[in-house]
């Protein structure tokens, strides 16, 4: 009984094998394959157009495609409507229509979410200044996080898809979402996807990267292991030479002749040698992954 449980425990939220998706004139997904683990926060990052909302229209069952997925076991061209069941979908959250109440709102989210917990979201909404016959046109941009929030919040899905939640918001806004739902949403019942291309700010939050580049999983990893298998190095011009020869995958000048090298999966007893060494941050990682993307 125990052994059937564990297998159902550590069974992948995602899995695809072979997943293709071609439209007229381009493959947007080219013969991918990945899985996503329960319980972790994934962040599916690329350029536009590199395959990363295909990737998640196909796992909410919203395109037809070619190849293997299973999304919480289930086949999402056949099985959709029990699928979103579990599953709660969002797009850029500083987009509501501006006509609507907080009250219409909850109402719209609880008639088409059965997982809706109306007494979670008005507790949440509660602690805010929303009120509930508030218009969205009244409200400031934090408001109207906020009121987004509450109504992702009180969903208690095992899978959140987030496709560039915060294409709309400033700053202080994205981080403040992006935080609340760490604190307040988040635990290893559930998992999150979120795709974006600004990689910094959701960095920290991150337990998985995805690097997605003309329909391909180029890096595919958890966080733990970046800085084992990626060391960036600040070379001085006397010892370039030297360390052009460990073939780093980029590089890029600093002021005063330093270079910045990036290097994968060379041992870092090596890499000491040659100069001050850090493990990069994920914006400069995808930026050399993605070299020659923005031809």
């Amino acid at each position: 009984m125990n052994a059937a449980h564990d297998m159902v425990a550590t069974a992948p939220v995602v899995s695809a094998r072979h997943l293709r998706k071609a439209y007229k004139n381009k493959v947007a997904l080219d013969d991918t394959a990945f899985e996503i683990p329960a319980g972790r926060i994934i962040g599916l990052i690329g350029p536009n157009g590199a395959g990363k909302t295909t990737a998640l229209k196909a796992m909410l069952g919203l395109i037809p495609f070619e190849g293997e997925l299973k999304v919480l076991g289930l086949d999402p061209r056949t099985q959709r409507d029990e699928l979103m069941r579990d599953v709660c979908f969002i797009a850029d959250v500083a987009v509501l229509p501006r006509w609507i109440r907080v009250r219409e709102a909850i109402d719209f989210v609880a008639g088409v979410h059965p997982r809706f917990d109306r007494a979670r979201c008005e507790r949440f909404i509660a602690n805010t200044q929303l009120k509930p016959g508030m218009r969205v046109r009244e409200m400031s941009k934090g408001m109207i996080v906020q009121l987004h929030l509450a109504l992702v919040m009180a969903i208690d899905a095992k899978l959140l898809v987030l496709d560039e939640p915060t294409l709309g918001l400033d700053i202080l806004y994205r981080k403040q979402f992006y935080q609340r739902l760490l604190e307040d949403y988040f635990d290893e019942q559930k998992t999150i996807v979120v795709t974006t291309h600004q990689v910094e700010e959701i960095e920290h939050i991150l337990t998985d990267v995805m690097f997605i580049r003309d329909g391909n999983m180029v890096l595919d990893t958890d966080m733990e292991s970046l800085g084992d298998r990626y060391t960036e190095v600040l070379v001085s011009v006397d010892r370039a030479d030297a360390a052009r020869a460990l073939k780093p995958i980029d590089e890029r000048q600093l002021p005063f002749g330093k270079t910045v090298m990036l290097f994968d999966g060379v041992p870092g007893d090596q890499l000491a040698a040659l100069g001050e060494t850090r493990t990069p941050g994920l914006a400069d990682l995808f930026v050399a992954t993605m070299k020659g993307t923005y031809a």
